[in-house]
């Protein structure tokens, strides 16, 4: 199944893509596409309805993020080796972790907000899974089991807060609009083997980033069962689980995104986005400024 959710931000309503590719309503069916429903239990109960008879969705409505009870919001760090190199960085012995806060989270065709004293702004593909039960101290031969689903992530980047203030991923991870997820969740059943994706990013057309996922150092069983054995996983935890070469900060002379950029990127069988990169309508604090420098120092 390939859940959605679509309408207004803050208002959406919950619904599935059928097997034309039509989008179909679940309102009356399910309230919102929570943990209830993308769990196990829920996904049975889906999967009896006949699809069919679900109301059609008329003209082309905004997609917001596909699921809610995104409780964490952990990512990857260097988990394909050419990226590793690209950035360079050693190659990591253990899965590096950092957090993407939640309110970074937008829909998959929602517009990227150029932080205001931001200069080296990047795009990074990646891959998402969802957990759909609760993990603690799991196997890597189980992980799998705990994953109720997959989508298209968008990790954008800012590289100067990263390698220069102080070297905290976290906070160059985080900023408002910097987590585009979707357009769709879809169930485990239909990537029986999240190893063989490919996916790819496009920036203004052109081809940036091109990578497929059997060539992750830590694969997204060993990364789950990682990541158990440090937190208690919940249902909706979402993992970012890497990005392949190409981010802009590896080209030469490296490229990063401005205002009017157009970012285009896409996990097979997952779904593909579209942002374009806006200027942001907020300023830094003046007594700020020495801390937290403008983009125009």
């Amino acid at each position: 199944m390939k859940l959605v959710r679509y309408g207004p931000s803050g208002r959406e309503q919950p619904g599935l893509i059928d097997a034309q590719g039509r989008l179909r309503s679940l309102r009356g069916v399910v309230n919102d596409i929570g943990p209830e429903v993308y769990g196990a239990k829920g996904q049975r109960a889906l999967r009896k309805l006949d699809v069919d008879a679900l109301p059609r969705v008329a003209g082309q409505p905004r997609l917001g993020v596909p699921f809610v009870g995104i409780g964490k919001f952990i990512a990857i760090g260097l988990n394909y080796r050419d990226h590793a190199a690209e950035a360079k960085q050693a190659i990591p012995t253990e899965p590096i972790v950092f957090n993407k806060w939640t309110t970074c989270i937008t829909g998959p065709f929602d517009a990227i907000e150029h932080p205001p004293h931001s200069t080296r702004m990047d795009w990074e593909v990646e891959l998402g899974a969802v957990i759909g039960r609760e993990a603690r101290y799991v196997g890597v031969a189980e992980a799998l089991g705990f994953v109720a689903g997959y989508c298209t992530v968008h990790d954008v980047s800012e590289r100067q807060f990263q390698f220069e203030r102080g070297s905290q991923w976290d906070k160059s991870k985080g900023l408002d609009s910097f987590g585009p997820v979707g357009p769709w969740f879809v169930t485990a059943d239909e990537v029986p083997e999240p190893q063989a994706l490919a996916l790819h990013l496009d920036v203004n057309g052109e081809r940036m980033q091109s990578g497929h996922t059997r060539d992750m150092i830590f694969s997204v069983a060993q990364i789950v069962s990682y990541l158990s054995h440090f937190m208690t996983l919940r249902p909706g935890d979402l993992i970012a689980t890497g990005t392949p070469p190409g981010v802009g900060m590896g080209k030469q002379p490296p490229r990063y995104l401005r205002p009017g950029d157009v970012v285009a990127l896409e996990v097979q069988g997952l779904g593909a986005q579209r942002q374009v990169v806006v200027a942001s309508k907020h300023k830094v604090a003046v007594d700020a400024e020495k801390l937290v420098p403008s983009a125009r120092a």
